[in-house]
């Protein structure tokens, strides 16, 4: 009998409905494996036991009196630790929030549970979600499953490394700038940033509010997809919520791109896009245009100016948005009767935050400073509507682009983590992305000495249906949808 944490969602379903399996059973199992293995790779920061027990016992109960049960039932699902859960701690892996404990859900966390999904725990993440490696973390790095010297990409690491090393089978993460896309590429799982508002922030702390999306991350792309149907939804809690109709993202998933029209930009593989990673990613379009799909190179020019504009908005976001942990409205405290007010709070985010955090709220605080907001801010919003109009009128030749997810293969951990500019030059295919608002994914198609490399596919707003659907046909006709790290 296959171990149930190796098992896909279709699967664990099938065999709680036919009693082959209760939810208590998968649940033990995935909290074994955690047991067994996580010490390795540092992928949790807090484990839901006994919550997440007595919902198994719960759905069991459903399952064997008739009643209605929903459509992630028994699935075990981690949740990146900088969306609110309610009674479980949500640290945003920061010092500031070490024992935060929200007392409402976000708005996802709802509905996963209302489809009776099993929240089995948190996961760790660059702090804030402000990095690109899961090394800038309170709780310490996580570990890349396929090689445990590697970083696993980040922001999501965590959530990335749980679900590649099948301590969860599906993961939440958040995505700002690459953070799904990022880790979903360094361990070989697929990850989705949705359309900007199609999946609700509410819940979700804030960093660059413009830029990030809630995202679904999964070891294939049907699992992802039965994952993203619960995620989305309009929420009147959320202003950028969309209300776009519902529809069954499972129903995309056939295996014919026939019709499919790909542009590949050439900028895409230019300055510091590694060889090794450049030639993988041409042998999945290949594979995608022996499938019936026609390519054809093309260009956006504006994406140069990308990194930079991206940078600056991100971290004036941040800088706004972070002021509130101040030690007095939220976050980390030193009891301190005699200090005056600017020594207190100064005290308070200088030990609650770490190095990557204070760098780029001091980077935000400056590009929104008297004399530099229009030089630096403004400029930056009048490139990104530049870069989108690009994106828009490339969509009208264009039903996808492709790409690397990542200019480079995963690197040691450590080796970069003195460098912040040639951590932020990492994010160079991945931010476009979310300064336009389009959705796009990551797919496994191959790997460079043993370790993973991500294909990234970019579709016009609100058609993750194409995406979908070119991601599956690939991943049905690719031989990596089975492999898995050995671990």
């Amino acid at each position: 009998m296959v171990d149930p944490y190796r098992l896909t969602v279709p699967e664990i379903i099938a065999k709680i409905d036919n009693r082959e399996l209760t939810a208590e059973e998968c649940l033990s199992s995935f909290l074994t494996r955690i047991r067994k293995i996580d010490g390795k790779i540092n992928a949790f920061i807090t484990i839901n036991h006994e919550a997440a027990f007595q919902r198994a016992k719960n759905i069991d109960k459903k399952v064997r009196n008739g009643e209605r049960v929903g459509t992630l039932r028994g699935v075990c699902i981690a949740i990146k630790d900088n969306i609110c859960t309610k009674g479980i701690p949500t640290t945003c892996s920061s010092k500031m929030l070490e024992h935060f404990i929200p007392n409402y859900n976000a708005y996802v966390i709802d509905k996963l549970l209302e489809e009776d999904a099993i929240i089995i725990g948190k996961t760790n993440m660059d702090e804030f979600a402000m990095g690109s490696t899961t090394e800038n973390s309170f709780f310490g790095p996580t570990k890349n499953p396929w090689n445990l010297s590697y970083v696993p990409g980040g922001s999501s690491g965590g959530s990335a490394a749980a679900v590649s090393s099948c301590e969860s089978v599906l993961s939440i993460g958040s995505d700002t700038g690459g953070s799904v896309r990022s880790p979903a590429s360094f361990c070989s799982i697929v990850g989705l940033k949705p359309t900007y508002g199609v999946v609700s922030r509410y819940g979700l702390i804030a960093y660059a509010n413009s830029l990030e999306q809630i995202g679904p991350m999964a070891r294939n792309v049907k699992d992802l997809a039965l994952l993203f149907n619960t995620m989305i939804g309009h929420d009147s809690m959320d202003s950028t919520s969309t209300s776009t109709p519902y529809s069954d993202y499972s129903t995309f998933l056939v295996d014919d791109i026939t019709d499919f029209k790909l542009g590949v930009p050439k900028e895409f593989f230019g300055e510091g896009v590694d060889e090794r990673v450049a030639k993988t990613v041409w042998k999945g379009i290949d594979k995608l245009e022996a499938l019936g799909a026609t390519c054809e190179e093309t260009s956006l020019s504006t994406v140069k100016y990308a990194l930079s504009a991206y940078y600056l908005i991100a971290m004036s976001e941040a800088s706004s948005n972070l002021a509130r942990y101040d030690g007095i409205r939220y976050g980390y405290s030193e009891n301190s009767k005699s200090e005056n007010w600017n020594n207190f709070v100064s005290r308070n985010r200088g030990r609650g935050f770490g190095s990557e955090v204070k760098r780029r709220i001091i980077l935000g605080t400056y590009a929104l400073s008297a004399g530099y907001y229009d030089k630096y801010y403004i400029k930056s919003l009048q490139v990104r509507t530049k870069i989108r109009q690009e994106f828009i009128k490339t969509f009208n030749q264009f039903d996808v682009l492709i790409g690397p997810t990542m200019p480079i293969p995963p690197f040691k951990i450590g080796e970069k983590i003195e460098d912040p500019l040639a951590l932020y030059m990492s994010d160079i295919l991945t931010v476009p992305v979310n300064l336009v608002g389009c959705p796009a994914i990551s797919i496994p198609c191959g790997f460079v000495n043993n370790l993973p490399i991500g294909m990234q596919m970019i579709s016009p707003p609100l058609r993750e249906d194409l995406l979908l659907k070119a991601s599956y046909s690939f991943e049905q006709n690719s031989n990596l949808k089975d492999r898995g790290p050995k671990i």
